[in-house]
């Protein structure tokens, strides 16, 4: 995995976060839990790739990769 996936990862776990927390706003607890546990596997795979990441890049390099991951996420 790359820092792209890390970042869209996490961007769509801060959705399902959102979501369930609007869900729950409105009273509608089984939507909220489905997309609770949509937000934890997007965060735990986030993590992986930043785990990897970790280990395989430069803090150059890290740098570089996650400015292009942001910008490539803005453009889409």
């Amino acid at each position: 995995m790359s820092l792209d996936e890390a970042a869209r990862q996490l961007k769509m776990a801060g959705h399902d976060a959102q979501v369930a927390f609007d869900c729950i706003g409105l009273g509608d607890l089984e939507r909220a839990q489905e997309h609770a546990v949509t937000l934890r596997a997007a965060a735990d795979a986030a993590e992986v790739a930043l785990s990897r990441a970790l280990t395989d890049l430069t803090p150059e390099q890290a740098q570089s990769e996650g400015e292009k991951a942001i910008r490539a996420l803005e453009d889409a």
